[in-house]
């Protein structure tokens, strides 16, 4: 039985006015909250998402949570339980019967520094929510308390564009009573190759830090 792909999201989401502004994809609307030329707003996204039949496919789809998420992170990161040490494929193999292809094109988002194991592992977490990627990446650029001398490297935020046909993931049931479903994460599983394709400095928002957007293609 071959494996079904996830009906196109962005066509639906897009364009989208916000702030007395039109945003025709994805990545305008990102730059726009980039720059400050609007106020980020993950609570106003997901209520987008909530009432897009398409999106309501994409989760419903899937039983798993973060929950799931955070266990399947857990077992591949552990290095010296010899005991389980089958435990990650088995865990994988499960997750990926209920997995479906993205859709061609679909962007989404990670704050912060790609994981290095993204590759290696063909695993890595991301959200089509734009909001919830610049504010994660705001969070991760403050210091650790108030008095810390502020980090003046770049802060970093990656789009990630579906170019092949063959990518796995599933979007994460997130509680709908916490304050996790404004995450909207998607779970890539499996994939045949990220690529850097552009670095771009897109000025700056309400942090002090430089912001360079890295855009990936993933086939």
């Amino acid at each position: 039985m071959s494996k079904p792909t996830l009906p196109e999201l962005d066509s639906s989401l897009y364009p989208q006015v916000w702030e007395q502004q039109t945003f025709d994809d994805a990545q305008a609307l990102l730059k726009a909250m980039l720059t400050g030329h609007i106020t980020p707003d993950a609570k106003a996204f997901t209520k987008q998402l909530v009432s897009n039949n398409i999106y309501q496919e994409w989760v419903n789809f899937t039983v798993f949570g973060r929950y799931i998420q955070r266990t399947f992170a857990a077992f591949y990161q552990q290095s010296e339980d010899s005991f389980n040490m089958d435990m990650p494929a088995l865990f994988r193999h499960e997750l990926m019967r209920h997995t479906q292809y993205l859709p061609l094109e679909q962007l989404l988002f990670v704050a912060g520094d790609m994981p290095k194991s993204a590759r290696q592992e063909k695993l890595f977490t991301t959200t089509i929510n734009p909001a919830t990627a610049v504010i994660t990446m705001q969070e991760l650029n403050q210091p650790a308390n108030k008095s810390a001398i502020v980090n003046t490297q770049e802060t970093i935020i990656n789009q990630v564009r579906v170019r092949s046909k063959r990518v796995s993931g599933f979007a994460m049931r997130h509680n709908k009573r916490t304050s996790e479903r404004t995450r909207n994460e998607v779970l890539i599983l499996d994939f045949n190759d990220l690529r850097l394709v552009d670095e771009q400095s897109v000025g700056r928002s309400n942090i002090d830090n430089p912001i360079l957007l890295r855009c990936y293609e993933l086939r």
